[in-house]
């Protein structure tokens, strides 16, 4: 080139930086000398008195990284001083580029070979242009043009290195050796300032990979993810592994689609399939600045060009500029970042920065690019331009930006070069601010603050104008940003504010909605809706115990549902709702389960009324009707039974769980339940039955519930005791279907459908484990009874602890007549005389035998302890059975234990005794009913959720959980000698 087209150093103007200090220029004045022992040309440079040697001098006093670089290669310098440095660099990024190609006598360069020959060429072009940066020859584009070339070319020859190593081990197949990534199919993507060409002295480069495993080179395709991707981490060894020449660039591949569970390389359909389906507003941004840098360029433009719908929607997409602010926040974390300030201030992530210089070109190229092509460019001063093309930005609103970038763009230049350090951060000291300051062509540091905090207020004024209207994704606590690949250190603090103690874990969980991993948030909607419920939903969470626990609950939750966007809709204009998804999540382990892995029964939670109406037999009765309406066959029918018994026992639980209903009442609707459950099964099996083996002459079929469903005390847990009763013609032989039964085969085989239908598993779950033990003979006996076979063992077999049972006994559904016959016996049964002593004897031993072979686990076992639940019920039941012995007339059938006390006992008990003992199975009962509402399992103080305490100690009334003990063991131990008084055996 003519000189004249070329830049020399020499055309330096005078004082345009000065040095640090007198110390400092001594410093270099001696290292230059030393330097011209070697190099005439500094020699006779530094014999003259010219501007050239003054910004020399001054450069090396100001940057120690130059001093060293100049004294380890006195030759560089020299060529700077005596050539035009256009040539200079254009040689230096050619030689970078060639480093994969052999050297004249044929022989193919190693690894090694070629990170050393990057790594020259980078810190040759790093040093010239670093001199031309301060002399003012060059501007910030033509700094940070060359800077990108070196690193483009870097990037494309090692790229080149690693196919043609791939080939030489077996790995692939190249179709030109001599141009090994022309049509390999392997796209490398340089984003960010790479893709921008706005590289900076100490950037990262972030490069995305992808390939087409159709291309060709891949020996076994199949195999395309392990070899490309061992090929990526080789590419990151050549790039950033610290040698005796130095490094190239940092590099990071951590923008790639959901870089947690993919490879360093991915397949093009598979990402085009994320970015369609998955990916997010801060990606789209990310996309603005992609450009092909490495491998095969062709194809990686294709790959853009498919992705053009995914980065710039059709319509105008305002509703990105939210999400988009939120990764702007992620840059406030930092101590300083907040405010602005010259000390300590970060010029690309603080506020006035250059990201927000970026951010406010990337937000609007997002709104409007899909309908105006012109807007899609890549360099931020391109793109302000071109929103002042198209009337999205004024004049001065471009020239002012275009102003402050470049100015910052400058001085972060200069914080890097002092050092050769990845920072963008002004020193903390006056003396390191003044060098700043000098090296920026200031005089002192007073006026290159005042024109810094200028820019900074600049750049802020007009950033905050773009986002005025944005709604709030911070709490009064602090940020909540989870965008992008990295924890905000700022949302971290936020939420241990909030009350989570494992910040990080929630920071991860979070981040991986957003990434839309789960069918709830794989929409953009869906994720737009989380995002500005984020704030409310955190509060509400860290206000719960054990709040990490319940969050986590909550991602369960998430991960089963179908769809997210009816729920955060939902959750966010409703925080009552909301309220009871936190309660649920930190408080019933057993209830989050549920909804996690039935999602469905979620659904009856959006009924307005559900707080409002109670689930009554009758309530329950008219949904289960309508319910069952459209029910097109047997399978169908059982399992509408089994999907509307899941919700509503989960609605009756919610009940239970927020106060609306007690304890008390949640054991009648858990029955009632049950039992219009079970009549619907029994309807459905009937007809079954009698479809392929007719009817049978005179049949007549009842259920008995016994123990808790007997009494209306069933839980939420609870399975369920039956006797199945029959009766029928004596005189018919068999029935009268297609395949007919004998009269024991019939009633047996409809048990057994009936016993299936409860309680096999299948998609929808189980209705109820059935019991059947206390049937006649037990285990031993038929699984139906006849009528009159129930009579005579109850009459003249039974034991006393099986009329025990037989006081909770209470016909649930069948035939009426069967029903009056089956309560006539019972009450026939119960209603005789006993032997009162002998009766006394063989409860006591019964309560005995049970302390003996299930004694209680701890206190809280209250069906078991001394005292407990049994007790109470034993008392009841042997008061019942005595009763007619002294005169009384008792019926306790179809009463809750509670009623059957009271009933027995208004006659046979102290009243103080009695009243102890109705206080001691309120307790239990309210007690039992919330732990077996909200855990499987024992209920053990030190292991469950601290929202579980809460709810215990509410539902026994005291105030904690060290009260509701003592208050347990003193009923406990009073009921006990209630108990060994009354049943004196």
């Amino acid at each position: 080139m003519a000189d004249q087209t070329n830049t020399w150093l020499r055309a330096v103007a005078p004082d345009v930086i000065r040095p640090l200090n007198q110390t400092e220029l001594k410093a270099a004045v001696a290292a230059l000398k030393e330097i011209g022992r070697q190099e005439p040309a500094i020699a006779a440079l530094m014999a003259e008195e010219t501007p050239l040697k003054s910004f020399v001098t001054a450069a090396i006093s100001l940057s120690p990284y130059l001093r060293e670089t100049a004294s380890l290669k006195p030759a560089l310098l020299a060529s700077a001083v005596t050539e035009p440095l256009e040539p200079l660099l254009e040689g230096l990024v050619a030689r970078a580029r060639d480093a994969w190609k052999a050297d004249g006598d044929g022989a193919v360069p190693t690894e090694a070979e070629v990170m050393s020959r990057l790594r020259i060429a980078k810190r040759r072009l790093s040093f010239l242009v670093a001199l031309a940066d301060l002399s003012r020859l060059f501007d910030g584009r033509q700094t940070t043009g060359w800077l990108t070339a070196m690193a483009e070319a870097a990037v494309a020859a090692a790229v080149d290195h690693l196919l043609l190593a791939g080939e030489d081990a077996g790995k692939l197949k190249l179709p030109d050796r001599s141009a090994p990534s022309a049509g390999s199919g392997l796209i490398v993507l340089g984003m960010g300032k790479l893709g921008a060409r706005e590289l900076n002295y100490s950037s990262d480069i972030d490069l995305v990979v992808f390939f087409e495993p159709l291309a060709g080179i891949l020996v076994s395709p199949e195999d395309g993810t392990e070899t490309l991707g061992r090929m990526m981490r080789r590419l990151v060894r050549i790039m950033q592994e610290r040698t005796a020449d130095g490094y190239v660039f940092r590099t990071d591949l951590r923008l790639r689609p959901d870089p947690g569970s993919t490879p360093l390389a991915v397949p093009v359909e598979a990402a085009i399939l994320y970015y369609e389906g998955r990916g997010q507003n801060w990606e789209r941004a990310a996309f603005i600045k992609a450009r092909p840098v490495g491998g095969d360029l062709e194809a990686g433009e294709g790959f853009l060009r498919e992705l053009v719908p995914f980065v710039y929607r059709k319509y105008l997409d305002y509703a990105a500029i939210a999400d988009i602010h939120s990764i702007k926040r992620q840059i406030h974390a930092h101590k300083g970042f907040g405010a602005i300030a010259v000390k300590g201030h970060n010029v690309k992530l603080g506020r006035g920065g250059i990201r927000e210089i970026e951010f406010f070109a990337q937000t609007q190229q997002l709104i409007a690019g899909g309908r105006m092509p012109q807007l899609r460019v890549r360099a931020t001063e391109e793109a302000l331009q071109a929103l002042t093309d198209a009337s999205w930005i004024d004049d001065t609103t471009r020239s002012e930006l275009t102003e402050c970038y470049w100015f910052l763009r400058d001085i972060e230049h200069r914080i890097q070069m002092v050092y050769d350090e990845q920072t963008h951060v002004l020193p903390q000291t006056e003396a390191e601010l003044r060098r700043i300051a000098l090296m920026a062509g200031f005089a002192d540091t007073a006026s290159f603050s005042s024109r810094l905090e200028s820019v900074l207020k600049t750049v802020e004024r007009r950033y905050a104008k773009l986002f005025e209207h944005e709604g709030e994704l911070s709490g009064a606590h602090g940020n909540l940003v989870f965008t992008g690949q990295r924890d905000d250190p700022d949302t971290l603090k936020t939420l241990v504010a909030l009350g989570f103690e494992r910040p990080e874990d929630i920071s991860r969980v979070i981040r991986t909605w957003h990434y839309g991993r789960y069918r709830a948030t794989q929409s953009v909607e869906a994720r737009e809706r989380l995002t500005e419920l984020m704030p409310e939903l955190l509060k509400t969470f860290g206000e719960s115990r054990r709040a990490d626990e319940a969050l986590l609950r909550f991602d369960n939750f998430l991960s089963g549902l179908p769809a997210g966007i009816q729920l955060f809709s939902l959750l966010g204009k409703n925080p009552a709702l909301l309220e009871l998804i936190v309660n649920i999540m930190s408080s019933a382990p057993r209830l989050a389960d549920i909804i996690a892995s039935r999602p469905h029964v979620f659904d009856g939670m959006l009924d307005p009324s559900l707080m409002v109406q109670l689930p009554t037999r009758d309530y329950l009765s008219d949904r289960l009707e309508s319910f069952l309406a459209g029910a097109r066959h047997y399978e169908d029918l059982l399992d509408r039974l089994r999907i509307f018994a899941a919700e509503h026992r989960f609605l009756i639980g919610i009940r239970l769980l927020t106060g609306t209903i007690g304890g008390m009442q949640a054991g009648r609707a858990f029955t009632d339940l049950a039992a219009l459950i079970l009549e619907a099964a029994l309807a459905a099996v009937l007809r079954e039955i009698e479809a392929h083996h007719g009817r049978f002459p005179g049949g007549r079929v009842a259920i008995a519930g016994m123990g808790k469903l007997g009494s209306f005390e069933l839980t939420a847990g609870s399975d369920i005791d039956l006797i199945l009763l029959y009766d029928y013609d004596d005189e018919a032989g068999e029935s009268d279907g297609p395949k007919p039964l004998d009269p024991v085969r019939y009633f047996t085989r409809l048990t057994q459908r009936l016993i299936s239908a409860l309680s096999a598993p299948t998609a929808e779950g189980v209705l109820y484990e059935v019991d059947m033990r206390l049937r006649p003979s037990g285990n031993k006996g038929p699984v139906a009874t006849r009528l009159r076979s129930f009579e005579k063992y109850q009459k003249e077999e039974a034991w006393t602890w099986e009329h025990m049972a037989l006081t909770r006994a209470r016909l649930i559904c069948g035939d009426a007549e069967l029903i009056a016959d089956a309560e006539r016996i019972i009450a026939e049964v119960l209603e005789r005389p006993r032997e009162e002593a002998k009766t006394a004897r063989d409860v006591a031993e019964m309560r005995k035998l049970i302390d003996e072979e299930k004694p209680p686990r701890d206190i809280w076992d209250l069906k078991l302890i001394p005292g407990g639940l049994i007790d109470i019920e034993f008392i009841a039941q042997y008061l019942t059975l005595v009763a007619p012995g002294r005169g009384i007339a008792v019926k306790v059938n179809g009463l809750t234990t509670e009623e059957a006390l009271k009933a027995a006992g208004g006659a046979l008990m102290d009243v103080n005794d009695l009243d102890l003992c109705l206080e001691a199975i309120r307790l239990y009962s309210e007690i039992s009913q919330v732990t077996r509402l909200c855990i499987d399992g024992p209920f053990k103080p030190d292991a469950v959720p601290a929202g579980l305490i809460d709810l215990v100690c509410r539902a026994g009334d005291c105030p904690d959980i060290k009260t509701l003990e003592a208050e347990i063991k003193r009923l406990s131990r009073a009921v006990r000698k209630v108990f060994q008084v009354v049943v004196k055996g």
